[in-house]
């Protein structure tokens, strides 16, 4: 049975809409059907300082694939499009590509390996607005919000 799964995506170094680009085929040729895409974003880096601003989008994705391998894929597409590391003992860096789950269906799952829905996204303004684009009532299943909700309720804190 398929899956819907909504992901992140970021880049901040060389061609970062090529970059993008590249993710989001690379998502449709190794993990699904790409049924949704927001626009690209500019947006300050969030949790380090860069001079580079990034480029974020979000993509709603039909998988048959389950979450691990979909973890698997992701990994395996930023290290395929140049990406070495995630971050360096917890600290973020500037990136071609960051490809992050925000949510597999309405699981919850929280082991070393993956945390979903993505712990973060409710705090991240390049996060929701994109995904507040291409999916604006989804119900964030811990929080009982939709994506909008969360979305105004961090604008209004900004």
């Amino acid at each position: 049975m398929a899956s819907i799964v909504y992901f992140s995506l970021g880049s901040n170094l060389g061609e970062k809409e090529r970059n993008i680009q590249n993710a989001l085929a690379l998502i449709a040729k190794r993990i699904g059907h790409i049924l949704a895409c927001s626009a690209n974003y500019e947006n300050k880096a969030w949790g380090f300082a860069s001079e580079h601003l990034f480029l974020n989008a979000a993509a709603k994705v039909e998988t048959e694939l389950p979450i691990q391998e979909v973890l698997t894929e992701i990994l395996h597409i930023e290290r395929l499009l140049g990406r070495t590391k995630k971050s360096e003992n917890g600290i973020y860096q500037d990136r071609i590509i960051d490809i992050d789950i925000l949510f597999f269906d309405d699981k919850i799952i929280d082991n070393e390996k993956l945390k979903v829905p993505h712990p973060l996204l409710a705090k991240r303004d390049f996060v929701l607005k994109p995904l507040c684009e291409i999916a604006p009532d989804l119900i964030h299943p811990i929080l009982k919000k939709s994506i909008r909700e969360l979305y105004s309720n961090l604008s209004k804190d900004i």
